[in-house]
């Protein structure tokens, strides 16, 4: 099973659209597009579509948390989520993500001419998962303990 990421944008607002299974492969990726795309003067808002997504890891759940959190220094308000999956919608639940995003089930995404996203080469892959583990843990105190070991044995690996 695999996944993509399609992107695209009008007037300043964004979409992510996820589809399929999305892992930590494609996180440098959103990463990078997401750095660029808070940085673009015309930036007013982004919406995360997971409708089609079939699976998402903690990884990608981590960027995604990243990003809420940045657009809300940015902006003082949170982005919305799409997600029709009760599974994913029980994870995103779980994890803190109803403080961080609007989620709901349908929303009126303008027509956007949809792209994939810009690959980039991964090489700092390991500590992009560290980092992202770590937001998810700031998020609660329920993430805090579920990641913690994970977090302390990745860094282990990241110092040999």
């Amino acid at each position: 099973m695999s996944g993509n990421i399609l992107v695209g944008a009008c007037d300043g607002n964004y979409v992510l659209k996820f589809s399929g299974d999305i892992r930590v492969g494609l996180c440098g990726s959103l990463d990078a597009f997401c750095e660029r795309m808070l940085d673009a003067a015309d930036f007013r808002g982004v919406i995360v579509d997971l409708a089609e997504t079939l699976a998402i890891d903690s990884t990608a759940l981590g960027c995604l948390a990243r990003l809420s959190l940045a657009v809300q220094r940015l902006q003082a308000k949170i982005p919305t989520l799409i997600c029709r999956s009760r599974d994913i919608e029980r994870v995103l639940l779980n994890m803190g993500f109803d403080d961080v995003f609007a989620i709901v089930a349908e929303a009126n995404v303008q027509d956007v001419e949809l792209v994939d996203i810009p690959a980039v080469v991964e090489q700092e892959a390991l500590q992009r998962v560290i980092e992202a583990h770590k937001i998810l843990m700031s998020l609660n105190d329920s993430n805090r303990a579920a990641f913690k070991s994970l977090v302390d044995a990745l860094e282990q690996d990241a110092k040999q």
